[in-house]
């Protein structure tokens, strides 16, 4: 019985450990602003000396001009993770700007260390996410102006600009480095180039059309 007692506790607290690793790390200090500069390598990025930090490290500004989305996705992403705003370092979020020509897409991508809130500022937006196998839930809608909607961690998920005119949409996410996943990308512009065998039997398309395809990416 007592065997038992231990072995339950011991399985809890291996539980409560793996949640609190779960996601990105809770600061125990005020805050440890990044030093861009540092060539240490760690999991994050070291802190500055607190004696050295000022306002500008806790502030970004840009986020009002538009970007340029002159390429074949109609689609830019402009981040703000501590690289751009230090002092989000070990805070467990970034943000950004997307802007979206008339027809534009962000390509579906997945990230792996975060969730994603988005809110539409101007135009409109087809949004959606597909669920985990062997559902593979396709769910999505369109956005107005001032709409929010939520991309659960992991899940792919796209938006696109279904408008003759261009929008705009701000996202939150739950890491400083959320990491990106472009499937299009990963799929058939991995370097080096997955086997054209394994590709054809997964997605049963023949080898003429994944040479095509990796030409592009």
């Amino acid at each position: 019985m007592a065997s038992s007692a231990c072995i339950l506790a011991i399985s809890f607290l291996a539980l409560v450990f793996f949640l609190a690793f779960a996601s990105d790390q809770s600061p125990i200090q005020d805050f440890c602003v990044a030093n861009n500069g540092s060539t240490v390598l760690l999991n994050g990025l070291t802190c500055k000396d607190p004696k050295e930090v000022v306002a500008d490290d806790f502030s970004f500004s840009g986020l009002h001009l538009a970007a340029n989305t002159s390429n074949a996705l109609g689609c830019h992403v402009t981040p703000v993770t501590p690289s751009e705003m230090p002092g989000l370092n070990t805070l467990g979020l970034s943000i950004v700007r997307i802007d979206y020509a008339p027809q534009g897409i962000n390509p579906l991508h997945t990230h792996p260390r975060a969730s994603e809130i988005l809110i539409v500022l101007e135009g409109s937006l087809e949004v959606g996410f597909i669920t985990s196998f062997p559902e593979n839930r396709h769910i999505g809608k369109v956005l107005q102006k001032g709409d929010a909607f939520v991309f659960p961690v992991g899940l792919v998920h796209y938006q696109r600009n279904p408008g003759p005119t261009n929008a705009v949409a701000i996202a939150a996410l739950s890491s400083q480095n959320p990491g990106v996943i472009i499937v299009a990308n990963a799929v058939f512009g991995s370097i080096p180039n997955i086997s054209s065998n394994i590709i054809e039997k997964s997605f049963q398309i023949n080898k003429k059309a994944i040479g095509y395809l990796q030409t592009k990416f």
